[in-house]
């Protein structure tokens, strides 16, 4: 089947390398191709209105938008990279970057990035893209995940309703779930069918932080205190209390919202551009609110994942590449994509316009998150991609679903975790 896919990708990399020039024609006009993984409407709509934008203003640097796809962008980049027919212009995650970065497929961009790009991103979004002392990508969205409450069920059950000024702690949250939860009803539904970038993302609120980089450079994953309050709050709702419902645990985000709009779940901890379905999705006059995930030692500190816009180092010209992404990620624009995506945007500029701090749909509390938004914990560990997915994926499940304990999820991340760690620091 995976061969399969491979040569359907291979195959429509191809076909798309032939639809384009790739490079200069002969009349002297460039040609760059952008692989776009914008997927709701109006982000394709945003993103495509600013290509033409682009266009209309530089008829010798034409972009030509290639619709990607986030559920196979990773293999889809691996096999175009092999097979010298990469997009000039890649749209990516952080998280996606580093084996790419360290193989030398990703231009380094410090010295082609325009001053005004490199000071309205913080360091903290910076250090998301930078590796092997490089910057390899752009990031430009992101988003903290949060608490989407039926507000009705809140009201009803009187419990202390949160701010990102007075937060639940993880402890508060887990009496809470346990008072909104009821016959045929649970406090919460975890959708969990990827649990590794949810579990450390949210841990760094507690002051976890699992991979830990010694003086040589290399990294090997620790499990220790602070690590451990999320996947204990998280086990105590499903197994002890059951505050959480089980079956949602195999689940992806969309698949719990029937669930919730119907009453049976409270609140469902999701990404803040689930907000988009939500507000198309929920039944009309049911009422929910954003609320901020609960706090720990490290307060309302979590990790994200941003998007990227990186540049192919086989693109011959990086330069115009870059003059497209300074375009594209211009304040004003990047409040069109943000708000295209219900995503924050990383620069100061556009975090600060008007419309991504109402109270409608909750933009307040997730532009209120901005400043606690840190990198991910593994978003420059060489081997991640191969650790989540045969390592951390498997154990948590289990251990979320109570089918082992917490010594021997410590074990197998520490010990197969850290064999899989070694392969790539060798």
């Amino acid at each position: 089947m995976r061969t399969r896919i491979l040569v359907t990708l291979l195959a429509v990399t191809l076909l798309l390398a032939g639809c384009s020039s790739g490079g200069t024609r002969d009349d002297g006009r460039i040609t760059l191709r952008f692989q776009s993984l914008a997927w709701q409407q109006e982000s394709v709509e945003a993103t495509r209105e600013l290509v033409d934008e682009w266009n209309a203003a530089h008829p010798d640097v034409r972009v030509e938008y290639v619709q990607g796809s986030w559920d196979s962008v990773h293999d889809q980049l691996l096999t175009s990279f092999e097979g010298g027919e990469a997009p000039d212009i890649i749209h990516d995650a952080s998280d996606d970057l580093a084996d790419f970065a360290y193989g030398g497929h990703l231009a380094d961009l410090t010295d082609l990035l325009p001053e005004r790009l490199k000071a309205d991103i913080p360091p903290s979004g910076w250090e998301t893209v930078t590796f092997k002392d490089g910057i390899h990508g752009v990031p430009f969205l992101q988003e903290p995940r949060v608490l989407i409450a039926n507000a009705t069920r809140l009201r009803e059950s009187g419990v202390r309703v949160p701010t990102p000024e007075d937060p639940w702690s993880w402890g508060e949250f887990r009496r809470v779930t346990e008072r909104l939860s009821g016959e045929g009803t649970y406090g919460v539904a975890w959708p969990l069918k990827e649990p590794v970038s949810a579990t450390l993302n949210l841990s760094l609120s507690a002051g976890g932080r699992l991979f830990h980089r010694g003086a040589d450079g290399k990294v090997t994953v620790r499990f220790e205190e602070g690590d451990e309050v999320v996947p204990r709050t998280v086990h105590a709702q499903v197994n002890t209390d059951r505050s959480a419902s089980p079956t949602t645990l195999g689940s992806g985000g969309s698949d719990t919202l029937p669930g919730f709009f119907a009453g049976k779940y409270a609140m469902v901890p999701l990404g803040f551009s689930y907000r988009q379905q939500i507000v198309q999705q929920a039944p009309e006059g049911f009422d929910w609110q954003v609320l901020p995930a609960p706090a720990g030692a490290g307060g309302l500190t979590q990790g994200v994942s941003p998007q990227t816009l990186s540049v192919a180092e086989d693109c011959p010209h990086k330069e115009e590449a870059v003059a497209f992404l300074d375009f594209l990620l211009r304040p004003e624009n990047t409040v069109r994509l943000a708000l295209g995506d219900w995503m924050l945007p990383t620069g100061r500029q556009a975090l600060a316009h008007p419309a991504l701090h109402t109270a409608d749909h909750g933009w307040a509390v997730g532009t209120a998150l901005a400043d606690h938004l840190r990198p991910a914990p593994a978003q420059t560990v060489r081997g991640y991609p191969e650790w989540k997915d045969k390592v951390a994926t498997p154990a948590l499940q289990e251990y979320y679903s109570g089918a082992i304990g917490l010594d021997e999820l410590r074990e197998r991340l520490e010990e197969d975790g850290n064999l899989v760690l070694a392969r790539y620091q060798r």
